[in-house]
């Protein structure tokens, strides 16, 4: 990925990004190869990763339910949305079910405002949501991972 960057400092994102999916976190060792490879210290790796609310040093859900509860989504129910996710999975913001498959966080604005209520599962929007849109995904993940 270096080599596709005006610096090394520019690929640090898209890297920790991309370690993350494939590791599940980003762990001390994944930080120290990550420093090394783009002449960063430890340290500034991880300023990096506090800075962005999508790098993580812990494992969530496999699916990461992120529902934005910014001013256009929360005119058009997402509160209710997410309340609705909560009582569904049974936890609450930043928290992942025991059995480790969902994930349910609330996020600031997602760039939608206009299929408002909006939300990202994973990386995939889904927008102009009500609880039976939400129940369908749910339902489809769930069959989808017990086959």
């Amino acid at each position: 990925m270096i080599t596709h960057y005006p610096t090394k400092r520019s690929v640090l994102v898209p890297m920790l990004l991309y370690i993350q999916d494939e590791v599940g976190e980003l762990n001390d060792e994944a930080i120290h190869e990550i420093a090394q490879r783009v002449d960063l210290t430890d340290l500034e790796v991880r300023n990096v990763i506090t800075y962005y609310s999508m790098l993580r040093t812990h494992r969530i859900g496999k699916y990461n339910f992120q529902i934005c509860t910014n001013v256009s989504c929360l005119l058009r129910g997402a509160d209710g949305l997410f309340d609705h996710c909560k009582k569904k999975f049974g936890i609450g913001n930043k928290e992942s079910t025991p059995d480790g498959l969902f994930h349910l966080e609330e996020v600031e604005c997602i760039g939608a405002c206009s299929w408002a209520p909006s939300m990202m599962l994973n990386y995939d929007f889904h927008e102009n949501l009500t609880p039976e849109k939400l129940d369908e995904l749910i339902e489809g993940i769930q069959k989808k991972e017990q086959q």
